[in-house]
Order: structure tokens, then C-alpha cells, then sequence
């Protein structure tokens, strides 16, 4: 019989790209998502689906009717500008939703492995180390880089007590098809979005803050192998290749054969100069290496953003 996965956000851009390699793969696949920011058409049809809030009750009798053996956890809030304004939110559904679904992992009796989406910028905060390996510490600087860290040591917890591992796949700034104007690697799609409308796109500062980013079809296969080899621990998944806001620009403007300047507007506060993390582990623990180069995973998404809005 296939292995049984429950992937919660799966209606996201991250978490449905995830639910078809997983598909793909053989697995039986669930999918758990209130369709507060995912969207209903990126759940495979394959796939059966749950519009369930990871925070309720609902979410509990979903775990005990579909008994998965690994629960793949994505559902969050993913702004970090809103965490600030409203952490008790924030933590809500950041932290809430995660002991929500480990209550019912133990209750299910049938959970032996949870992949965890946490974060490798957000959590690591203003490092000493760049690229920043899993040993740095964690020192985060907003509410959702704390309920992150926070969440890989409740999970922790239900592994001393209840023998339930987990890898905490630590990310860095994902971009790729699907993907919604939210988050700080948001930034992609909201350049894609521009320049397909002939608007301008706005820089903010001097555009030399970099970060790592990684395409969402190799996070997926992450998730995929951190799975199949029941890694338990954290794990970075980023390229290790900083990767600053004028050439990311550059980039996608490449790809849209536009030749149009950004323009630049102020820095915004307490903005982190520089985050790129080290992936060196995950090719040690799993055999993971990001296989697709920026410049190609940006035309790809730039592609399917301007065939998403041809075809509307």
C-alpha cells in the first residue's frame, strides 16, 4: 500500500507543489487547507481535500479519519510585517495551529514522521555566519522568525514524549510558479506582476540586501527525500548563493525582455542586509542539492505568470 501524507496548506504555492511530487512519487495524498491565502485549483484532483482550519477541531477528526504516516506542515501565516503589527495572531496560527495538529498526531496514533516548514532566514535572524549553518544560533527579530523557532522546539517535545520525529526543514527565500506577492521572496512575483503590466517596479534602499533564493520544485523534492530517509533534525534548504534585490531584478527583467529601470524609494526599517543559508547538510543527510539555477527558475516563473495572464 502507498504511504499515507496529510500536507496542511497544501492549497498554497509551496505546499501544492509539494502534494504533486508526492503524488507523483506514489504517495496517498490529503490535503488540509482553509483557503485563507492557498487557492482551491492548486490542489491536485488526485488529492483528497479538506477545507479545514489547522486551529480546529475539524482538523483533529481529519487526522484520526485519514491516519497518515507523515503529516507534512505548511499551513502558517507568512507575513512577517503582519506578525509584527499582530503577534497574538501570529503565534495563533503559527504556534496554535502546529499543537492543534501534534494533539491530533498523537490521538491518531499513527503519525511516525513530521516535516515542518520552518525558516532559515527569519529564524537564524542578523547572523555572524553567511552562508549560516544549522548550528547557529537562533535569534530571531520578528514574531514569525520566533514562533518558527518556537514551533522546532514544541515539535521537540512530542518527539521526547511521544517518539514522534520530525525535520525541521529550515527555508530560505522560495519562489517559483503559484506563488502569491506575500513574504519577502513575494518580491518575485510582485516583480513578475509589474513588468507584465508595463508598471514600474520600486527597490527599496540601495537594493544591495541579498538573500538565498531556492525554487519550489526543489524544495518539494526536499520534503520528498527528507520523508523517504526519515531525517530527523533540522535541515537548511537553500542554494547557499546570495543574491542581492538589483539582480534579482535584473533577472526577471531579462526574462520579460524589458529593459526598464526599478526605481528606488526608501529603505524600510530594520530590514536584514544580508541572509543566505548553508545547504550543506542536506546533501550530506538526504542527498539534496538545489538543482535549478536562478536565472532559469525565474524565467520559468515569469512564464507561467504571463500564461496565467493570457489566459485570463
Amino acid at each position: 500500500m502507498a504511504k499515507r501524507i496529510l500536507i496542511t496548506g497544501g492549497a498554497g504555492f509551496i505546499g501544492s507543489t509539494i502534494a504533486d511530487l508526492f503524488l507523483q512519487s506514489g504517495w496517498d495524498v490529503a490535503v488540509l487547507d482553509d483557503l485563507s491565502s492557498g487557492k482551491r485549483e492548486h490542489v491536485p484532483a488526485a488529492a483528497r481535500f479538506y477545507p479545514v482550519d489547522v486551529r480546529s477541531a475539524a482538523a483533529l477528526e481529519v487526522l484520526k479519519q485519514e491516519r497518515p504516516q507523515v503529516v507534512c506542515h505548511h499551513a502558517a501565516q507568512i507575513d512577517v510585517r503582519r506578525s509584527m503589527a499582530d503577534p497574538r495572531f501570529d503565534a495563533d496560527v503559527n504556534i496554535g495551529g502546529l499543537l492543534n495538529l501534534m494533539q491530533g498526531a498523537v490521538e491518531a496514533k499513527s503519525v511516525e514522521h513530521v516535516l515542518f516548514a520552518s525558516s532559515g532566514g527569519a529564524t537564524y535572524g542578523d547572523t555572524e555566519r553567511v552562508p549560516t549553518p544549522e548550528d547557529h544560533p537562533q535569534l530571531p527579530v520578528s514574531h514569525y522568525g520566533a514562533a518558527k523557532a518556537a514551533s522546532e522546539l514544541y515539535l521537540g517535545v512530542y518527539r521526547a514524549n511521544y517518539g514522534i520525529p520530525f525535520t525541521a526543514l529550515r527555508y530560505s527565500n522560495v519562489y517559483g510558479p503559484r506563488q502569491d506577492p506575500h513574504g519577502e521572496a513575494g518580491v518575485v512575483a510582485i516583480f513578475c506582476g509589474r513588468l507584465l503590466e508595463g508598471r514600474p517596479c520600486t527597490i527599496f534602499g540601495d537594493g544591495g540586501q541579498t538573500r538565498d533564493y531556492v525554487f519550489a520544485g526543489d524544495v518539494a523534492r526536499a520534503n520528498l527525500l527528507a520523508a523517504e530517509k526519515r531525517y530527523d533534525g533540522p535541515l537548511n534548504v537553500g542554494t547557499g548563493v546570495e543574491t542581492d534585490v538589483n539582480e534579482l531584478y535584473a533577472h526577471i527583467a531579462r526574462a520579460a525582455r524589458s529593459d526598464r529601470p526599478a526605481e528606488h524609494a526608501a529603505a524600510r526599517l530594520g530590514e536584514q542586509k544580508r541572509s543566505c543559508i548553508d545547504p550543506a547538510r542536506a546533501a550530506a543527510a538526504i542527498g539534496w542539492r538545489p538543482e535549478v539555477k536562478l536565472a532559469d527558475g525565474l524565467a520559468r516563473t515569469f512564464e507561467w505568470f504571463a500564461a496565467r495572464r493570457k489566459a485570463a
